[in-house]
């Protein structure tokens, strides 16, 4: 069975304290961060009574891939962020069940919008090479998560097929921190939780990252590599009258940058 995933990502852990001294500590900033996301599945999708595994070892990726579309926009202050996230991506795979080769497909559009507040900094001693304060910081997060998701199970050889669409929102909540280990090297990391009405729903993301600042273009950048899990579970009924479920958990290596504009 196959289920590649490769794509240009992005996540809501833009690095937003970043710029040079002569910036204004009020001024609001413009972020964006593109990624290269390639993780392993593993998990469970039930449609029209049919139960089939979502599930595929990372070097499987590799084997046919198919493209993840996702693009993150900061605004921020230092002090208050808002972002987005959006993702559209289209996977498949087929595996083999009594003998039989049932093929599944699914396309998922998810998009994510919220706020941050940095409640906490601890001066770490020094500046960075973009000629700030090297701190600790902490930052509350929240905001709503929406997720469309089509799915279609097709069983070759008695041409039998059933496909499912749905959509639903999440809201969330999560904290973000960041530690800057030298002038250039930092850790961050992020994660949050939601889908509260866990009898049909829920939802949570981690991810953690070591950066290393540079000037790309002149433009103040951190190149980051790192490690993230996205788990998302949603159950209603299909048409048939049968449990539709999609429960699925991607983890797997993030390599990307971080630049302001």
């Amino acid at each position: 069975m196959t289920w590649p995933l490769l794509g240009m990502c992005s996540t809501a852990l833009a690095e937003e304290s970043f710029g040079d001294s002569g910036t204004e500590k009020d001024e609001w900033l413009v972020l964006v961060s593109p990624f290269v996301w390639a993780p392993s599945m593993s998990g469970q999708v039930a449609l029209g009574g049919i139960d089939t595994k979502a599930d595929v070892g990372f070097r499987e990726v590799f084997n046919n891939l198919n493209e993840v579309f996702m693009g993150n926009l900061e605004i921020t202050n230092r002090t208050l962020g808002f972002y987005m996230d959006g993702v559209y991506a289209k996977t498949g795979q087929s595996e083999r069940v009594y003998g039989q080769k049932i093929s599944l497909d699914i396309t998922q559009t998810t998009l994510a919008g919220g706020v941050y507040y940095r409640v906490f900094e601890q001066a770490l001693g020094g500046n960075t090479v973009f000629g700030e304060p090297r701190t600790w910081r902490v930052e509350p997060t929240a905001g709503l998560r929406w997720t469309k998701l089509s799915t279609k199970v097709h069983i070759d050889s008695v041409g039998f097929s059933t496909k499912k669409k749905t959509e639903w929102t999440d809201p969330f909540v999560g904290l973000r921190m960041q530690a800057d280990l030298t002038d250039r090297w930092l850790l961050s990391g992020a994660a949050d939780t939601g889908g509260f009405d866990t009898s049909s729903k829920k939802t949570y993301n981690a991810q953690a990252y070591l950066g290393y600042r540079l000037y790309l273009f002149e433009h103040p950048t951190i190149v980051r590599l790192g490690y993230r899990v996205l788990a998302q579970e949603y159950r209603s009924r299909d048409f048939t009258g049968n449990t539709f479920k999609y429960d699925v958990t991607q983890r797997g290596p993030v390599l990307g940058l971080s630049m302001r504009f």
